[in-house]
């Protein structure tokens, strides 16, 4: 028997950073999924990641929708599709937003996997490197990670408990320019905002589209939160107010499920084609299950009885929160006061290093997000997100008690340290 020669041999291994394009060095870890090895362990109580509560969902329901799609549609619900999504959907999501006074035609509506993908594909198609993305401080981490991925300089806009401040959005415009960098657009979150929980009010709204259109410079704007106000209605998307320099960003993560991946973006039809073909070139297709499992969904059930019953799931456990803080945080700590959504945003004296803290607070047994993460530059290191659309009422009132002392300790040794 003749000797085989072998096919491979077993030389060192390469090492394939050495490969790596110019861009993979600006793909960082979020510090939110870091956290998730511990924070999902069972004696913790985390409220650190914004995990949609599906307590309120009837999984029964949800079941009958999916079998009665399969039996019924399953083999176009397993089909590939349209790389712009499917066309019933496509009429439903208009219906979605026409509950925040957006008039929309399907047509200009793309269906993406989540909402984040509608923003990498608006990064790639927009931002070339040392390009400048306006954004509020603080912002959505999972934002700024896309930002910075594709190379862009964030420059962020100072906010307050309204939201977005117009003057400072002139202020970054103005500083932004005299440096002679270019401002590709503006990222915003208006409505019950990540990481902060604030909610623009519509003058507000208005004045900044007037600049941003005066100034030539369009719009992100996302609203994952929009249909979760818990005491009232949140005011009109901006892109109702301005369907050309607004390019709007849907999902239903928060309102449905976000196992199911389904988003969309509502753009100017003069964008529409680019963001198709870079969004086949990414997936080909956004999952006609998903699609169809949404819209049947949306068809048949009695869905805006459903987001209300989040509301109200949210709103008790909103008011855990408040109340907790109250109790145990010290007077010198200020938070925002949600009026919908996922968040508050706790802004403690400027000694308290919140990144520094996290393991003393881990071995009390709580997790949160430190307010770097939603900073470009390093800033927020005094600030921390809190989350309260998982956890039951007992256990964000459990879990605040025990980082309210955590933060005391901190102080006290602070106070002590200075003194010393």
């Amino acid at each position: 028997m003749s000797d085989v020669t072998p096919r491979f041999t077993t030389g060192a291994p390469q090492n394939l950073e050495e490969r790596f394009a110019g861009r993979a060095a600006h793909m960082q870890p979020s510090e939110i999924r870091s956290l998730f090895a511990v924070a999902s362990r069972p004696e913790i109580v985390s409220l650190a990641g914004g995990m949609p509560n599906l307590s309120a969902l009837p999984m029964g329901m949800m079941a009958d929708v999916v079998q009665k799609l399969i039996l019924t549609n399953g083999a176009e619900a397993l089909q590939y599709g349209s790389g712009q999504g499917h066309p019933k959907l496509r009429e439903q999501i208009c219906e979605v937003m026409a509950l925040e006074g957006i008039r929309a035609n399907p047509d200009d509506v793309l269906v993406t996997t989540g909402s984040q993908q509608a923003l990498d594909l608006i990064s790639r198609i927009f931002i070339d490197p040392g390009d400048v993305v306006l954004a509020e401080a603080p912002s959505y981490v999972g934002a700024l990670g896309t930002f910075h991925q594709y190379e862009a300089k964030v420059v962020h806009v100072e906010t307050d408990e309204l939201g977005l401040v117009p003057d400072g959005l002139r202020a970054a415009i103005k500083s932004v320019r005299a440096a002679g960098r270019k401002i590709k657009f503006l990222y915003t979150i208006p409505n019950y905002q990540n990481p902060s929980g604030v909610l623009l009010p519509a003058d507000r709204r208005t004045e900044i589209l007037t600049i941003c259109r005066t100034e030539g410079i369009f719009v992100v704007e996302d609203n994952p939160y929009g249909l979760l106000g818990f005491d009232k209605p949140s005011p009109n998307a901006m892109r109702a107010e301005d369907s050309e320099n607004v390019i709007y960003l849907g999902s239903f993560s928060k309102t449905i499920a976000p196992g199911m991946r389904v988003g969309w973006a509502l753009v100017p039809p003069s964008l529409k084609e680019k963001l198709i073909i870079a969004s086949e070139s990414s997936i080909l297709c956004p999952s006609n299950f998903s699609q169809l499992t949404i819209s049947s969904y949306l068809a048949d059930q009695p869905w805006r009885d459903q987001i209300a019953s989040f509301c109200e799931l949210y709103k008790v456990r909103r008011d855990a929160m408040l109340e907790s803080l109250d109790e145990y945080f010290p007077a010198s700590a200020k938070w925002t006061k949600p009026g919908g959504g996922f968040y508050v945003w706790v802004t403690l004296p400027p000694e308290i290093d919140t990144k520094a803290m996290m393991p003393k607070a881990i071995v009390a047994k709580v997790a949160y997000v430190p307010g770097t993460a939603f900073y470009a530059d390093g800033f927020g290191s005094w600030s921390m997100r809190l989350s309260y659309c998982y956890p039951t009422p007992e256990r964000i009132r459990e879990g605040v008690k025990a980082l309210g002392g955590v933060v005391k300790t901190e102080m006290s040794r602070r106070s002590g340290n200075q003194l010393n």
